[in-house]
């Protein structure tokens, strides 16, 4: 690995930590997951920047497969990574951390990590980051509004509904694509293929939790609007 990823990723880590340190100091009466989900949200929006400005051509995104990473991939690959690691720690100071998110970072680290140690796969990776990150700020958003006293209100009910449909149609609608030409391309390490299927896995276990509490949200809705 390149000596200058190792650098972005230790700064990076510590960056994130400071980062959420400033945060609590700034809204002292919010909760540990409320502060831990602005800094979330952040990673979410820059990885989604920099993961575009790594592609090499938006005519094909996901070109060249099975390639050398670029400088640009690396460094994007890296800030993600650093954040992954950061977030991992932290969140075991959180009481409702899950199981589930862990895994996924775990997962998330060990492909990513693999990609930067061959320092290939860059075109699959951002791509992937690209996906996986695009619905995360509703995702968030969602439980923020929650603490600031909008749950059960349209406003919170439309956050679900976009977090919703993002979340389906980059993880379930494009992501299988990703997963299969990573998988099948013969150069790819045996290790970031691994990690491709094990995050599609993930991904499909949270569409079928997302499809249900949309399902139970828009049915209690209609049942409550029946009643009054």
């Amino acid at each position: 690995m390149e000596d200058y990823v190792v650098k972005i990723i230790i700064v990076g880590v510590i960056s994130w930590a400071t980062l959420f340190l400033l945060v609590r100091r700034l809204l002292p009466k919010r909760s540990f997951e409320f502060c831990s989900r602005i800094v979330s949200t952040i990673h979410a929006c820059s990885a989604v920047i920099l993961a575009s400005l790594s592609v090499e051509d938006w005519r094909c995104p996901v070109c060249p497969l099975a390639s050398s990473s670029s400088p640009m991939q690396m460094k994007t690959i890296a800030v993600s990574v650093s954040y992954l690691i950061y977030d991992i720690i932290c969140s075991q100071f959180d009481d409702r951390s899950g199981v589930d998110n862990s895994i996924h970072h775990l997962v998330s680290i060990l492909g990513l990590g693999a990609g930067l140690a061959y320092q290939k796969c860059g075109s699959e990776m951002v791509a992937s980051l690209w996906l996986t990150e695009l619905s995360s700020p509703f995702l968030h958003l969602r439980e923020l509004l929650k603490e600031l006293g909008y749950k059960g209100t349209d406003l919170n009910l439309a956050a679900d509904i976009m977090f919703a449909i993002i979340f389906s149609v980059a993880r379930m609608g494009l992501a299988p694509f990703l997963t299969y030409v990573t998988v099948s391309a013969p150069t790819n390490p045996l290790l970031v293929k691994a990690m491709a299927l094990a995050l599609q896995l993930v991904s499909a276990y949270w569409f079928f939790k997302i499809a249900r509490m949309v399902k139970y949200k828009l049915t209690k809705r209609t049942v409550t609007k029946k009643l009054v």
